[in-house]
């Protein structure tokens, strides 16, 4: 993924002064029907909504502007969005969108001495609430419209490269073959943009 974005960099594909944070879960098969008779133990389970998912989590960080991925770590699936932030971020930025699951970040330690607006959005309860011709409404609705651009590398990844269920044991392996796959969405995100 880093070569790829240098060679984009070097096209003019230049990271700008705004990050969009997100995770994404990826399954990993819950059988104990193998060889060690257990689950792999680098994996572990989330709850998300209503529903329990066994496998680990991708973290990333797309430009705001252009939409690519800059950056990528990858935990267990129990692991908060929240204490990955910092991996996430490539240090040249001002502005910081992330959904309801990165509330507080500028609190954290790691983040104290950061000159950085973050744009966090609401939880889905409390902007439930709101007048929907509003003032705080409108913002919710412009840090959506911005952080969608986060789902597009998930896109790729999942649904187009068929990367929605790990391949491997281990965290390791299934890093290595996101961040190339990561490379490759770039790779169709910045062609898209040039060519529309």
């Amino acid at each position: 993924m880093a070569e790829i974005n240098a060679h984009l960099a070097s096209l003019g594909r230049r990271l700008k002064t705004g990050t969009i944070v997100d995770a994404s879960l990826i399954e990993a098969p819950s059988s104990t029907k193998n060889r060690e008779r257990a689950r792999d133990p680098e994996m572990h389970q989330a709850k998300k909504g209503n529903q329990w998912h066994f496998g680990m989590k991708a973290h990333i960080g797309v430009d705001a502007e252009s939409g690519l991925a800059h950056s990528l770590a990858t935990t267990a699936a129990n692991v908060s969005d929240v204490t990955r932030a910092h991996k996430l971020l490539h240090g040249g930025e001002r502005r910081v969108w992330g959904d309801a699951g990165y509330r507080g970040v500028g609190k954290r330690e790691e983040h104290r001495d950061r000159a950085v607006a973050w744009r966090v959005a609401m939880r889905p309860g409390e902007r439930r609430l709101l007048h929907p011709d509003g003032l705080v409404a409108g913002r919710e609705r412009r840090k959506a419209s911005t952080r969608a651009k986060v789902e597009h590398p998930f896109l790729y990844v999942k649904r187009h490269f068929g990367y929605g269920k790990v391949r491997y044991r281990g965290l390791a392996k299934n890093t290595e073959r996101i961040a190339l796959l990561l490379g490759f969405a770039n790779l169709l995100i910045a062609g898209r943009y040039a060519t529309g």
